[in-house]
């Protein structure tokens, strides 16, 4: 045969030295030893592969190994449903403040009990005052246990302030020659700017009101003593407007009238309101002469509440709830217009706001009297002012004002106290004959009522003790006389704990067609929240 260099289709593709192709086919060895070089680098990146993962699953057995064992899960805080601190020989006054003492998430209560003797063994002898004393007590809301006690001097009557976390007085200051009395206290901005919020006290009688600015840090006196224009009651509050100005709300004997934080502060100190902002709109209004800016003109003017419930911000003032000698009104906290009135007889409590129905904003209770022993609960329309809801009781001596706690379903659990008037056969109702009553607004033709209180009432207060639960209610009950010594008692109960026990009653003309037990089970259901 003939040999040639040519190659053919049997021979394999071989390449010379310059790249191209020729017919040269590589040997078994060469192609073994290719084999294995392959075969190697893949065995070392599948042994990479394999460190890699096992590193990854012994990182991830490590984060859980220490998130299950080394790093403890949060414990929720173990509270009794109810629980009570008695404390004998003792007077008591109409305070009762729900704070966070302590750092368990839920809120405790703050309380002031006169008597000589504290529960850890503190006297007010050890403490160098008179005695009796009073005791400033912080309790934790759990289980009622004392957080701490501080004995203060029974005649001092300025200004303290305690450390509700450790009951530290952290400052103090007499009371100024020529001042006749402090009955409200104002949280302010910041004025001496030391970055910490100060103080306004407010001091009126019958002809004049004077303000004292103090340091919130230090309890210094910011700037010289203020008087005002006469003014008719000293129950003032601190309004913010919708561009973050503050004014001062005065009660006058013609209405309501607002004067500007700044202009207060610049009487106290030159340059001292500098930094405070103004608002446009309230100044366009206010006086040449005096400053005031009118709110609401009435010759009969009793009170001044905020629609409590949602926080007061810059972008959505307060509204204000101003009580007069026959009507209750409403004015917008923004542009001071009058949104609507309701006509009433006189209003016996203060009154209280929740959600009635789901328009989300904050309907009213108003207890009136309407003669005979008798009041009528009604609950107004938030919006318009239209009555949602009424009912007529006895009104109890000593009954405390009605309540609410929101729920998830976004409408309130209402509670009030008082008598139905079918329950006694007298027309004249009794201390002891009180009863406490739970409205539901899905069920509105039934009420749950509970009977488990006689003793006399100083103050009643239901809230949530944790953020989105454990709602509950305190009672603070004592001698019935302001200052007289006898046995203090306060207690705490989870607000369904009543509900086993309680008598249905069905009111008004259509009824119920649920059965007692569908009502409380509909009571047991319910969760609750924050506003």
């Amino acid at each position: 045969m003939e040999t040639t260099d040519r190659a053919t289709e049997g021979d394999p593709l071989k390449r010379g030295e310059d790249g191209a192709e020729t017919g040269t086919a590589p040997s078994a060895t060469e192609l073994k030893k290719k084999s294995c070089k392959e075969v190697l680098g893949f065995a070392k990146l599948t042994h990479w592969r394999t460190a890699v993962f096992f590193l990854s699953l012994f990182l991830c057995l490590t984060i859980v190994f220490a998130f299950s064992f080394i790093i403890p899960c949060p414990v929720r805080p173990q509270y009794q449903v109810s629980w009570n601190r008695t404390f004998s020989d003792a007077a008591t006054y109409d305070f009762l403040a729900i704070e966070a003492a302590s750092d368990d998430k839920v809120l405790d209560v703050l309380f002031v009990v006169k008597m000589r003797e504290g529960s850890q063994n503190n006297t007010c002898a050890d403490a160098g005052l008179p005695s009796p004393c009073v005791f400033v007590f912080a309790v934790d809301g759990t289980d009622g246990e004392t957080l701490w006690e501080r004995p203060l001097h029974p005649e001092f009557h300025w200004a303290q302030s305690v450390d509700k976390h450790s009951g530290e007085i952290k400052w103090q200051q007499p009371q100024p020659a020529g001042l006749r009395s402090t009955v409200p206290v104002l949280s302010v901005p910041d004025l001496d700017g030391d970055k910490v919020d100060d103080v306004a006290l407010v001091a009126s009688d019958n002809t004049q009101t004077q303000l004292v600015f103090l340091s919130g840090k230090t309890g210094a006196q910011i700037g010289a003593t203020v008087t005002l224009d006469s003014t008719k009651t000293p129950q003032h509050l601190l309004h913010c407007t919708k561009d973050g100005s503050h004014y001062v709300l005065l009660q006058k004997d013609t209405g309501l009238y607002g004067l500007a934080l700044w202009r207060i502060a610049a009487m106290a100190k030159a340059g001292m309101g500098a930094s405070l902002k103004k608002d446009k709109l309230w100044e366009r209004n206010a006086s040449a002469s005096t400053g005031l800016v009118p709110i609401y003109e009435s010759d009969s003017l009793k009170k001044v509440f905020k629609i409590q419930g949602t926080e007061e911000s810059d972008d959505d003032p307060s509204n204000l709830l101003l009580v007069s000698g026959r009507k209750v009104s409403v004015v917008d906290g923004k542009n001071l217009q009058l949104l609507w009135s309701f006509n009433t007889s006189s209003v016996l409590s203060e009154p209280s706001f929740g959600h009635f129905d789901k328009d989300e904003l904050l309907d009213v209770v108003v207890e009136e009297d309407i003669g005979n022993y008798t009041k009528r609960i009604v609950i107004l329309d938030g919006k318009s002012g239209g009555v949602l809801w009424q009912v007529k009781l006895l009104a109890s001596l000593n009954a405390p004002g009605p309540a609410s706690i929101h729920t998830t379903n976004s409408f309130s659990i209402f509670v009030f106290w008082g008598m139905m008037p079918t329950e006694t056969n007298s027309s004249v109702s009794l201390t002891s004959d009180r009863r406490s009553y739970m409205l539901h607004p899905l069920y509105s033709q039934v009420l749950l009522e509970s009977s488990n209180v006689i003793d006399h009432i100083i103050t009643f207060k239901a809230t949530l003790l944790e953020r989105g639960r454990h709602a509950a209610y305190f009672l603070l009950t004592g001698p019935g006389i302001e200052g007289d010594e006898g046995t203090v008692l306060l207690s705490k109960r989870k607000l369904k704990q009543d509900v086993p026990d309680s008598k249905v009653l069905r009111i008004g003309s259509g009824g119920s067609t649920e059965t007692n037990e569908d009502i409380k089970e509909a009571f047991n259901r319910l969760r609750f929240r924050d506003w």
